[in-house]
């Protein structure tokens, strides 16, 4: 019966889900329906609001291109593909392989969003060489665990460590929230505990039968045995010259390590200033700079290094073009009071008992439509701990309901799937029929665990 539920959504969703910009603009135009009919806005008002906020997220999607490109240059380096070739080997079976994907996927993502973003798309391709015949769209979903289950519970959390930062917009309401009442709180991190082993679980069991599996070749035309990317030789053109038409200095630069060494031995003493001056926190700044000077340190020349940033280049046109998108609906939900009166609506029918679960469920609804954390908590932090304050309820609740909602629906969203999508060089309606029956265990789970939360923390 799984097997045919399996195969069934897999089906439905080659067929009818479309493309994740088509998603994003017919998302626009729900969200133009709903400000006009629900928050009582006019069109034009509308499209004021959309125009204001479509390029609120340039910044981040510019952060974002760089994680996904650094990173990239990052795992193509010979020492770190010898690493991720030997994590990979790991697997002793193809049902094994996609539980390892997921297990790198929620770990990267728990330690930092940003990693997370990276490591599933960069494990995926060695995975599928070590194990040719993994069935490839499970192993591409298992990849996007991360994003939907661990990120925002983990140590980069965006309400969790907005709340207890200092004079942050919502100090004179709340307070400052430590995050060992959120983060490393007992209810939060075993209920990470539990939701990392039971997704763990599902993605081995929703493995296909022998023949219903599709490999990389099948799904995206990839050779599943195909070597690994290499970089150049970083000496072939510095020995032609030697031998041939005498020493080149430009050539003995651009191929050998000298450069490299110093400019990351630069880029590495500069990191600490960086993390000081964003207040000791790894920002998403940070982390790209990072990444940045590692793939220096880590890549043998200057060719060597360009010449993966080329490759990495050519994966980044989902980010540029479909951000904005997102941003313009931000600025409608935002703009329009769309946010608060949806936010009323949940709050009006919870009780102190209720009101976590409720929470959770309402931060997942307006995540579909505004994928990004730290933007919407800024949304709805107001009203939502004036809620909480209402009814009682510890504000420590509140923000990990609102954190755990915040990701529960990106299974169904392919915003934050864009950098593995592109990478991975297949459709999000390749996948979505696997991430909507992974998204119903994972629901049911966090949705227990919120109702059982004022009995239990």
């Amino acid at each position: 019966m799984l097997t045919r539920a399996v195969n069934a959504a897999a089906n439905w969703s080659a067929r009818w889900v479309p493309n994740s910009f088509v998603i994003a603009c017919l998302l626009t135009l729900v969200v133009f329906v709903l400000v006009v009919t629900v928050a009582d806005k006019n069109p034009i008002a509308a499209q004021g609001y959309w125009v204001k906020g479509f390029w609120e997220l340039l910044e981040l999607t510019m952060q974002l291109s760089l994680i996904v490109l650094t990173g990239y240059v990052v795992a193509v380096s010979p020492a770190m593909s010898r690493l991720l070739e030997f994590i990979a080997g790991l697997a002793t079976s193809p049902r094994g392989a996609v539980a390892l994907m997921g297990l790198v996927s929620m770990a990267a993502s728990w330690l930092h969003w940003g990693l997370g973003l990276i490591a599933g798309p960069i494990f995926l391709q060695f995975l599928v060489r070590r194990h040719p015949r993994i069935d490839y769209r499970l192993a591409v979903a298992a990849g996007y665990l991360g994003s939907t289950c661990t990120w925002h519970a983990g140590l980069s959390g965006s309400a969790p460590l907005l709340m207890a930062t200092p004079k942050n917009f919502m100090e004179a309401q709340a307070g400052l929230i430590p995050i060992s009442a959120t983060t490393f709180s007992a209810f939060n991190l075993a209920l990470t505990a539990v939701v990392v082993i039971v997704m763990t679980v599902a993605v081995r069991r929703l493995y296909p039968r022998d023949a219903d599996v599709l490999t990389s070749l099948d799904v995206a035309g990839m050779s599943p045995s195909a070597p690994a990317e290499i970089p150049v030789d970083p000496h072939a053109s510095v020995r032609s010259d030697e031998t041939g038409n005498g020493f080149s200095l430009a050539r003995a630069l651009e191929h050998r390590y000298a450069l490299n060494l110093v400019m990351g031995l630069l880029g590495v003493s500069g990191l600490w200033t960086l993390y000081a001056q964003g207040g000791y926190r790894v920002s998403l700044n940070v982390f790209n700079f990072a990444f940045l000077f590692l793939a220096l340190l880590l890549h043998p020349s200057p060719a060597s290094f360009t010449q993966a940033v080329m490759r990495g280049a050519t994966y980044l046109h989902g980010i540029v073009i479909q951000f904005p998108f997102y941003a313009g609906m931000y600025g409608l939900i935002r703009y329009s009071g769309l946010a608060e009166t949806i936010g009323r609506w949940f709050v009006s029918i919870a009780s102190p008992r209720t009101f976590p679960v409720i929470i959770y469920w309402y931060s997942g609804v307006l995540s579909y439509f505004i994928p990004s954390g730290g933007s919407k908590w800024a949304v709805e932090a107001p009203y939502v701990v004036s809620a909480a304050h209402t009814l009682g309820v510890p504000i420590p609740h509140a923000i990990l309901a609102y954190a755990w909602g915040d990701m529960s629906t990106h299974f169904l969203q392919p915003f934050w799937a864009i950098p593995l999508l592109a990478i991975a060089r297949v459709e999000f309606k390749d996948i979505v029929g696997y991430l909507a029956l992974l998204f119903l265990v994972n629901f049911a789970v966090v949705s227990t665990a919120f109702l059982l939360m004022p009995y239990i923390s």
